[in-house]
């Protein structure tokens, strides 16, 4: 079986025609290694190779590596899938032959500790077997977490490191382990600047490469939702927050839906969607005015651009973290940002303002601040910038 994104290799491994856009390194990469370098990691892995994987075989029957680019996927939520398949699907648009492996989800333990470590387990587990059958050229490990117990050095791709969002006795062990990856990893991978201004220093150099967001197919219904948030998490979204800003705010016939989560809601004029499949749950987005939030902390937030990004006003506490979104919304109108929690009254007035005096071009002008997030724009860096960068790490220049 042949993966997406492979090409095929001549039978004399002499000659490979390059590909629209594709770059000098990996035409270069495509030609067979010199001899001695050939036959060294020939005998690295000859014990590890599994029968049957997928590989270009050289004349002599001894594999050579298939893959310019193996992504090791934590894949411990939705989200997380999400953003390592639209990675792989961008390294591929660039020209690159692109491996995802995901890690095994382990047996749910008590603390945050103890769940790193498994998924930090199996992560290991994935990558190693990984590398063994597909002989990369260059890692890249999704989340810190993945690669904390790595068996190769490779890239980390990140949202936010455990010096962040791993306080006190949440990340005793994964700090200081990090602080070695980030030191030794060839290169970072951040998902937004200020994920860079959380992680600690010294660190390897680094490339912001956003997770890319794309306006969903426009259905033609109204907008006969007043409003929508999302609380997938709902300690970490602040739906209490939400749901009190909402009861101090809402007129007679408005209601807000809850999305992301299976719970249960007795509150006037709140309604419970749960959990639905990402086409279900941006078709709301399209019918809501407005979207709030108030995050105690913020990863990335990819629902507040995805919101964005289909039409809805934005709504919102300013949060610690690397808050994607939040930057974009100051512009759009700093009257929706609560910058303070004062408890209640200020959401609940950010919240009337957006239903009854939003500007009429926000939506046009929102569609304008997400342009940088666009697939379009995210493949740019991608090409540009960060696919050489792995490769010529790969070459350890």
């Amino acid at each position: 079986m042949s993966r997406q994104g492979e090409g095929e290799v001549d039978a004399d491994h002499g000659r490979h025609e390059a590909e629209p856009r594709e770059h000098a390194l990996l035409q270069a990469r495509r030609q067979p290694p010199p001899e001695g370098n050939a036959e060294r990691r020939a005998d690295e892995h000859r014990a590890d190779v599994e029968e049957g994987a997928d590989h270009v075989m050289r004349q002599d029957g001894r594999p050579m590596a298939a893959v310019d680019v193996l992504i090791v996927s934590l894949g411990s939520t939705a989200g997380l899938r999400a953003s390592d398949a639209e990675l792989a699907g961008a390294l591929r648009r660039a020209g690159a032959q692109v491996q995802v492996v995901a890690a095994k989800a382990p047996r749910e333990v008590r603390t945050y500790g103890l769940t790193d470590l498994a998924w930090a387990r199996a992560a290991r587990v994935a990558a190693a077997s990984a590398i063994a059958a597909h002989a990369p050229r260059a890692v890249v490990y999704s989340t810190v977490t993945a690669a904390l117990l790595w068996p190769r050095p490779g890239a980390i791709r990140y949202d936010a490191p455990a010096a962040a969002n791993r306080p006190g006795r949440h990340g005793a062990w994964q700090r200081p382990l990090e602080r070695r990856r980030l030191r030794q990893a060839p290169l970072l991978v951040a998902v937004d600047p200020g994920t860079l201004a959380e992680t600690p220093r010294p660190h390897a150099q680094a490339i912001v490469v956003p997770i890319p967001v794309e306006p969903s197919p426009t259905t033609g219904a109204p907008r006969d939702l007043a409003a929508i948030t999302y609380a997938a998490n709902p300690e970490k979204k602040g739906l209490d927050r939400v749901l009190a800003a909402w009861t101090r705010a809402r007129i007679d016939g408005e209601q807000l839906v809850v999305a992301g989560a299976d719970l249960r809601i007795d509150a006037p004029g709140v309604r419970v969607a749960g959990r639905m499949e990402p086409a279900t749950y941006r078709a709301l987005l399209r019918r809501a005015r407005v979207f709030v939030t108030a995050p105690r902390r913020e990863d990335y937030g990819i629902a507040q651009l995805e919101a964005l990004a289909d039409g809805c006003v934005l709504v919102t506490t300013a949060a610690p973290g690397p808050y994607a979104a939040l930057p974009l919304a100051r512009i759009l109108d700093p009257r929706l940002v609560v910058e303070r929690d004062d408890g209640g009254p200020g959401l609940a007035r950010a919240l009337r303002i957006a239903l009854d005096l939003t500007p009429a071009d926000y939506a046009q002008r929102a569609h304008a601040a997400v342009a940088p997030f666009r697939r379009d724009a995210v493949d740019a860096v991608v090409r540009d910038e960060l696919l050489p960068r792995l490769l010529n790490s790969a070459l350890g220049r």
